[in-house]
């Protein structure tokens, strides 16, 4: 299954044969000291940029990991528009800040990055650790593993959120059973990001907590859960999945009749056939749907 990717962009490099005059071969690196330079600006805009640039260097911008590293606690608000793209971990509206950009210019860098990132899940700085989280799950190396299941318990629940995305973009089942503990996180925002990741990682083991997490307080967490049991499509939650079709709320009650067709068990049929008359459409459709996907 699909699971959340950072993709680096990278440049054009025109090669200059030898007796080429060698200007455009020195521009590059004056370039990224610039940037580098920039990073310390008085303006948050400019710093913001700067860690752009960089990004776009990708790992040509390697001499810039520390200052970028240091920008990473960094969360001076600034529109998300400021690099000239709609870019920013929530929606397109968002805020971005210095440190966000500077966590993905540290990831478009590339493995050289990884250290020094993994380093930074202890800065004094909340910001600094959630966007050092960030990185890691965006570098896709499973050795932060170990360092992002122990960020699980950071005092700040930003981070702790922050840290549960990190380790289902990694997909690594050692992350599962800290994962099945953070679904009883205090916080909310951290229960509904363990149960997406424990969907992502797809791991059965994750089955009766999820399942247990479709009588969560938050609305938002188990509509998360629905979704991470039907994508790990066991017949273990069907049960479950049926008795949330009469949740309170429509969100939830839609992709619990998602869940029930994506995994395809005949028994959820007289559940789903009562949700045709829901009195939301959005779960009479998604029914409809999942009563044709197991009928094929």
């Amino acid at each position: 299954m699909s699971r959340s990717a950072f993709v680096a962009l990278s440049l054009l490099v025109t090669v200059v044969p030898a007796v080429a005059d060698s200007t455009p071969m020195r521009q590059e690196p004056r370039a990224a000291r610039e940037l580098i330079a920039d990073l310390g600006a008085v303006d948050a805009a400019a710093r913001a940029r700067a860690a752009c640039g960089l990004r776009e260097l990708a790992d040509r911008a390697t001499d810039a990991i520390p200052a970028l590293v240091k920008l990473l606690a960094d969360g001076s608000p600034i529109e998300s528009s400021v690099c000239g793209r709609r870019w920013s971990r929530g929606g397109k509206d968002d805020l971005t800040n210095p440190g966000e950009e500077a966590a993905a210019a540290l990831a478009a860098i590339g493995s050289r990055a990884f250290q020094p990132a993994l380093g930074a899940l202890k800065q004094d700085a909340w910001i600094g650790r959630r966007n050092a989280a960030w990185t890691l799950g965006a570098l896709d190396d499973n050795r932060a593993t170990a360092a992002l299941i122990e960020t699980l318990k950071d005092r700040e629940a930003p981070v702790r959120e922050q840290a549960a995305w990190a380790l289902g973009a990694l997909d690594d089942k050692q992350a599962v059973p800290a994962l099945i503990s953070a679904l009883k996180d205090q916080d909310a925002r951290v229960r509904r990001q363990a149960a997406w990741a424990l969907g992502a990682i797809d791991d059965v083991r994750a089955v009766p907590a999820l399942s247990h997490a479709l009588e969560d307080s938050d609305d938002k967490t188990r509509k998360q859960a629905a979704w991470a049991l039907g994508a790990i499509d066991d017949p273990a939650a069907l049960d479950a999945l049926v008795k949330a079709l009469t949740d309170q709320a429509d969100g939830v009650r839609e992709q619990a009749a998602w869940a029930l067709g994506a995994i395809g068990d005949a028994r959820a049929l007289t559940g789903l056939l009562a949700a045709l008359k829901d009195s939301n459409a959005g779960v009479r459709r998604q029914a409809a749907w999942a009563i044709g996907a197991i009928g094929r």
